[in-house]
């Protein structure tokens, strides 16, 4: 079975504790816990959620360890975060945002998910962002919001 590779940055998970979110944030992580779809987490996530409470801590606990896919902000992926910025897509305020964003592409993700509509789940950002992605060799990258990667029933 082809299993999504779907990295979430923070507001998935807190999403799951606001109730203009949660509907869709819960969901996701329901087909994460039923294995249909790889949850992909970033250390930066990780580095996020350290001051966060113990329930939000815990949700990543629902799933099943063997469908978590951990991955780095590294060398290439800051160059990539610098590269957005200097050409644009972001500002050096959403220099978080642009690391995500590039951890993502230089994993070759299926897809980023984020509730974040302001820097990152924005079309005029995405074209922005895939500019120089494939300006630079790099594949588009699907960047969409919780509801729009569920499965049907």
């Amino acid at each position: 079975m082809l299993r999504l590779r779907i990295y979430i940055d923070t507001s998935v998970i807190g999403g799951c504790f606001d109730e203009e979110f949660k509907q869709y944030s819960v969901q996701l992580f329901n087909e994460f816990a039923s294995r249909e779809k790889i949850l992909v987490v970033s250390d930066l996530v990780l580095l996020e959620l350290e001051g966060a409470s113990k329930e939000v801590k815990n949700l990543l606990k629902k799933v099943p360890e063997d469908i978590i896919e951990y991955v780095f902000l590294n060398e290439e992926s800051i160059a990539l975060a610098k590269a957005y910025i200097r050409e644009g897509a972001l500002t050096e305020r959403n220099l978080l945002d642009a690391r995500h964003i590039a951890i993502a592409t230089v994993e070759r993700v299926d897809v980023l998910v984020s509730w974040n509509f302001k820097h990152i789940v924005n079309i005029n950002r995405i074209r922005l962002i895939n500019s120089v992605n494939l300006k630079l060799g790099y594949p588009m990258l699907e960047i969409r919001s919780p509801g729009e990667v569920l499965y049907e029933g």
